[in-house]
């Protein structure tokens, strides 16, 4: 069973005929709650107006000084690529800083003290965006080191609109608009360190196991994805596409892993009496960047671009690729692939995991 391990006792006010609201505090150093609750008799009053001087200002103000750090890499590198970093880095720094970081620099509590001091469903929230942003940065990061290049679209993007003339505008059209996006992002962990608004109050043992079972499904998808990935393109199939593996579930195996992983953190918080309302906002935004914005949809028209101009018979393939999966979602005819049943397997091997973990440590 999965520990509802709270600071407090937190009440039965009704919400919605589900969920109770308590208003919550974080006093410093120490991450704890108010006892008291108050009755919320509107979604209106779920968000409080102090959310945007205590998160969301410092948390863009981080991200921003961020994508200052990153831009500045990045034209000295002539890598526009260097921003890509950010989505896995950004919020691991932002969870870190805002749970226990901010506390250790101002001073009277230690590291091993501040990380004490937090509830074990925080702590699997900061273990779960560290684990998800650390190896999302390496693979990242190592690609980068082994290519000569930019990222083939920023390259692309470079050739069309001229790199000086690129390079002049990027920070206002592309570094700080997607700070903006990993702010909003960051939410379900800066809110939940920083925030002193209501909270939703839905404790339940079970739902942390849901949580965590989507955690370990949408990692094994992403690690999976990029491993198979990986493999395909050393056997130096030019003509082909990558269908093997999870890769056969759906075009985007690793975004599909990724809106999974962002969606089990507010599912976590939730149950277990964590869930700032705003917080919620996070893996909408991280879903919408991801399928409308900078991910399958921009992805996918680089390939084609690339595909047509230098390797058409990979190009038929993606096309007959594209007309039998979908990109994101897997289609009912899925429930057959073995694919689909292992990532869920590792999910349930995750809530396994931990709960034996909670027993030995």
């Amino acid at each position: 069973m999965m520990s509802t391990d709270h600071p407090v006792a937190f009440g039965s006010t009704p919400f919605s005929g589900r969920v109770a609201v308590t208003e919550r505090g974080v006093p410093h150093p120490v991450h704890e709650f108010q006892a008291n609750h108050t009755h919320v008799h509107s979604l209106s009053q779920l968000v409080s107006p102090g959310i945007f001087q205590d998160t969301l200002l410092p948390s863009f103000a981080l991200h921003s000084g961020l994508a200052v750090l990153a831009y500045a890499t990045g034209r000295a590198t002539d890598r526009l690529e260097a921003k890509d970093w950010l989505w896995p880095l950004g919020p691991v720094i932002n969870a870190w800083w805002s749970s226990v970081g901010r506390r250790v620099a101002a001073g009277g509590v230690t590291l091993p003290a501040a990380l004490e001091a937090l509830s074990r469903p925080e702590r699997l929230l900061l273990a779960g965006v560290t684990l998800w942003g650390g190896r999302l940065f390496y693979r990242l990061a190592s690609r980068s080191a082994r290519r000569d290049s930019d990222e083939p679209r920023y390259e692309a993007a470079k050739k069309s609109e001229g790199a000086q003339s690129l390079w002049n505008k990027a920070f206002f059209t592309t570094y700080l608009p997607e700070a903006a996006f990993q702010t909003i992002i960051s939410l379900p962990f800066s809110a939940t360190f920083r925030h002193q608004g209501p909270v939703l109050q839905g404790a339940s043992s079970a739902l942390q196991s849901v949580a965590i079972g989507l955690f370990g499904t949408g990692l094994a998808l992403e690690v999976l994805a990029d491993w198979q990935l990986e493999k395909f393109r050393q056997a130096g199939s030019e003509d082909k596409i990558c269908r093997e593996g999870v890769w056969s579930i759906v075009r985007h195996p690793n975004y599909l892993g990724d809106i999974i992983v962002h969606f089990s953190f507010p599912i976590l918080l939730y149950a277990s009496d964590l869930l700032t309302p705003v917080a919620l906002f996070g893996p909408i935004a991280n879903y919408l960047f991801l399928r409308y914005i900078g991910g399958d949809k921009e992805n996918e028209q680089s390939q084609l671009q690339r595909y047509s101009e230098k390797y058409p018979a990979k190009k038929a393939d993606f096309d007959d690729y594209r007309s039998k999966e979908n990109s994101v979602w897997p289609r009912l005819d899925q429930v057959t692939n073995p694919w689909l049943w292992a990532v869920a397997g590792a999910g349930v091997a995750t809530v396994l995991i931990e709960g034996l973990s909670q027993q030995w440590l």
